[in-house]
Parts: structure tokens; sequence; C-alpha cells
């Protein structure tokens, strides 16, 4: 008897994604990010042929880091904070920059339990994806334990990758 062979039904994993459109549009791909402590690099790394697209990262936990290496001015984060629009566009254009990426994205938040406040709470997120002609800003509210939160982080960024118009 032949054993049929079983078809998932499970889609694929956003990275997967990632790496399709970015190959098929001839594209690159540079990341910052903070809370996540490097969790998106890893895990647009982990497919195969990723370095045909990404072109690097910058893990920048601290304030001076994001100054230093992303080219945020300590105005911006001063007036705003670390975690705020402002600062998580300037993160990512900083990372464009850098990479002389055609898309950059870049996440900046509190992944608990502490650090937060009544107007930061923990779980809170800003995320950026800028190209060429378009930047855009998004923030997010997780739940959960400190490493749920960073890897809800993490599916957020990645799905505000894919669902960038880059032109």
């Amino acid at each position: 008897m032949k054993l049929k062979k079983k078809i998932s039904s499970k889609k694929e994993s956003l990275e997967i994604e990632i790496g399709r459109v970015f190959k098929k549009k001839k594209i690159t791909l540079a990341l910052a990010e903070s809370c996540t402590g490097g969790l998106v690099s890893d895990r647009v790394t982990n497919v195969s042929g990723a370095s045909v697209y990404f072109l690097g990262s910058v893990v920048s936990y601290s304030n001076a880091a994001k100054e230093s290496l992303l080219s945020v001015p300590k105005e911006v984060i001063k007036k705003y904070g670390a975690v705020s629009r402002q600062t998580v566009l300037a993160m990512a254009k900083g990372a464009k920059s850098v990479f002389s990426s055609d898309i950059a994205a870049a996440v900046t938040g509190i992944a608990g339990p502490g650090g937060g406040t009544k107007g930061k709470p923990a779980g809170l997120a800003f995320i950026a994806v800028v190209s060429k002609n378009r930047a855009q800003t998004r923030k997010i509210i997780c739940k959960g334990s400190r490493g749920s939160i960073k890897t809800q982080f993490a599916d957020h960024v990645l799905k505000i990758i894919l669902e960038h118009n880059f032109i």
C-alpha cells in the first residue's frame, strides 16, 4: 500500500515570505533593534539564502548606541524618549543609511516586566519601516511574559515589513 504524502496546511513563516518577496523584487533589508535584542535578525537569518537580501543589523539597546551607531539625535531621545515614534523612525533611517539598504525596519519598546510607566507600559513598542519614498510607524501593545512579548514584537516587525509598500 502506498502512503500519501501529507500536505501541510500551515502557512509559511513570515521570514520565508520576506525572503521570497525580497529576492523576487531584488531589494535589500537592514534592521535596527532595541527591545528585541536581535531576535528579528535571528529569524531573518534562519532562512537559507538570506545573505542575498539581508545586509545586516544594529542591536542598539542603549541610548548611546542609538546615537552613535544609528545617528539618532540625542535631542530626539531626550524630548520623546527612547520608546517613541520619533526615535524608532530615526533608528530605521539610521539603519537604512548605515547599510545602504532599500528597506530598513526598526523596533524599540519595553519588553517588561519592569521598566514601564503609566504612559509607556511594559509591552509597548514602536516599529518603523522606511524605503526610498515611504516611511511608516506603528505603535503596538503586547501582553505576556518578557520572552513572549519579545516574540510578539518580532512577529509584528516581520508582518509590517511584508505589508510595506516598497515603491
